[in-house]
């Protein structure tokens, strides 16, 4: 018996060593289906495109997204994903879903555009498509073709593979304004999510973790300032002018500048400066924004505004409310998913670029007086964060303080440019954005499924979120209860410029990109 028993124990032994364990099994299992995620993108390459010229062509304001907002929500519906609409009071706002259970793996990106960015695809110099109007200088529209496109593999995948797990995907509504994901974070959008996967357009290819150096948290508050009218010439002394109040806002402001930290950044634009010049203005008001690098700077900022307008209302006797517009706390993102990420970003590794796309950056570095480099080759590495010193804002902050996050960099743009503006619209709806957002959406499925099928990979980045991150500061919010979104900001200027927009609209039915449609030769450079 004692043989037999002593047998028994060596072939299992035997068996036991040349069978791969449950974790080479696994990895085995991961390594395929990345493989085949990378495969199904590429599969997906000419829907990419199309969303990122779609988007590109509708060019529609924060809080007017509707255009897009249609389009892509029909797009995950008419696949499989359940769509809710409306949500947080917000009409251009939804939630698609796909899955059942544990992990919720989140994809946010942003879908709103920036005002007076209107420029032709693929042409290097200034050349409007709607003199005016709106663009996409801030390339928010390639975010939907990467996290779509990663989304709608992924749900292919796990039908085919019997995966568990849920997605789901967010809309950036109003990015540019700061106005909308504090308001998603209050009303409990993303209370279940395990791990949240934002991408943004970048000339890199790159992820990283902790607050990056040039950020900043925001306040974005306007000021409505109260007087009284009278004749300007006749009666002046009978008037209080609400711009006379207004200017010594302003004016205070500026003087109190040399007196704030160096790490400080604010703006402001008069938004109602009266009506005309033969009457005092009884109405009038200025926006504001505040950044600082954390919450108790932000609100210190933000309280020395306030003191500002009442010391303006007493040298004007007038009267000042306000109203909290948006706010936005300093990005914080997290380093284990970082690191997942940035794996994924080398395997992948930066799109091969044609002479057209390499003419056309240097053509536009050329046009602007920037460095003449062209575009980059080699994704950056990840680096482990450095001093905050100040910068943009994202509201993306906010859900970075509630949940693991990471916000994917791909390389859709074009290097050395100056953001926000129309040079960053040109090379939005052109092979270099189609390029750069299928790269990304590949690494957004691979990262996916890194945590899908990893449980212990999900509790290390709740550790880090927990004991590092979160240990010594927690999430106030910036907004109040009563604070709601500005749902009417834009509405007039896109009543405006919808009516040319339409006429540009990219119909892929008939052409196969927006370039075709808008007959541009690729590139277009000065002569």
């Amino acid at each position: 018996m004692k043989k037999h028993i002593v047998f028994l124990f060596a072939l299992l032994f035997v068996l036991a060593l040349g069978r791969p364990s449950r974790t080479q099994e696994s990895a085995a299992t991961l390594t395929g289906l990345k493989q085949e995620a990378i495969s199904e993108v590429d599969k997906l390459q000419v829907l990419t495109q199309q969303m990122v010229d779609q988007i590109y062509s509708y060019s529609e304001l924060g809080f007017q997204e509707y255009e897009t907002s249609r389009y892509v929500s029909g797009l995950l519906e008419k696949n499989g994903f359940n769509v809710e609409r409306g949500v947080v009071g917000m009409p251009t706002a939804w939630v698609a879903s796909y899955g059942s259970g544990k992990p919720v793996i989140g994809f946010i990106t942003d879908i709103d555009c920036i005002p007076r960015a209107s420029q032709k695809p693929g042409v290097a110099y200034h050349d409007p498509i709607v003199e005016g109007a709106p663009g996409h200088g801030e390339g928010h529209n390639s975010g939907m073709a990467v996290n779509v496109t990663a989304a709608l593999v992924l749900k292919q995948l796990m039908e085919k593979h019997k995966l568990t797990g849920t997605i789901k995907i967010f809309p950036g509504v109003a990015e540019e304004l700061v106005g909308a994901k504090a308001f998603f974070v209050r009303a409990g959008l993303f209370k279940d999510i395990d791990i949240m996967l934002g991408c943004h357009v970048d000339s890199d290819f790159q992820t990283n973790y902790g607050q990056p150096e040039r950020n900043s948290g925001l306040i974005s508050v306007q000021y409505f300032f109260h007087g009284k009218s009278a004749h300007a010439a006749g009666a002046p002394w009978s008037g209080r002018s609400a711009l006379d109040a207004v200017e010594l806002m302003n004016v205070g402001w500026n003087y109190r500048r040399e007196h704030l930290r160096l790490q400080q950044r604010s703006h402001y634009v008069v938004i109602n400066g009266g009506d005309q010049p033969n009457v005092v203005p009884s109405e009038a008001a200025v926006w504001y924004y505040f950044r600082e690098l954390d919450y108790a700077h932000i609100k210190e900022l933000y309280e020395l505004g306030n003191k500002m307008a009442q010391a303006a209302t007493m040298m004007t006797d007038t009267t000042v409310t306000q109203r909290v517009v948006g706010s936005a706390w300093p990005n914080h993102f997290n380093k284990v998913v970082a690191e997942v990420q940035h794996k994924n970003i080398e395997t992948v590794g930066m799109p091969v670029w044609s002479e057209a796309d390499q003419t056309l950056a240097k053509a536009l570095q050329k046009e602007i007086g920037a460095k003449v480099d062209g575009l980059k080759t080699t994704v950056k590495a990840l680096e482990p964060p450095k001093e905050s010193m100040g910068g943009g804002s994202d509201d993306v902050g906010d859900i970075s303080w509630n949940v693991p996050m990471v916000y994917l960099r791909y390389p859709a743009n074009i290097p050395n440019l100056p953001g926000h503006s129309w040079e960053n619209g040109i090379a939005m709806a052109t092979p270099i954005a189609h390029k750069g957002s299928t790269a990304g959406a590949k690494v957004q499925a691979m990262t996916a499924l890194d945590f899908l099928l990893s449980p212990e990979l999900v509790k290390q980045a709740w550790s880090y979120f927990r004991d590092v991150q979160t240990k010594d500061i927690k999430y106030t919010p910036l907004i109040n209860a009563s604070d709601q979104p500005a749902i009417e900001l834009n509405k007039d200027k896109m009543e405006k410029f919808v009516p040319e927009l339409k006429k540009y609209y990219y119909d892929p039915t008939r052409y196969r990109t927006y370039l075709e449609q808008l007959g541009i030769q690729y590139p277009t450079v000065r002569k």
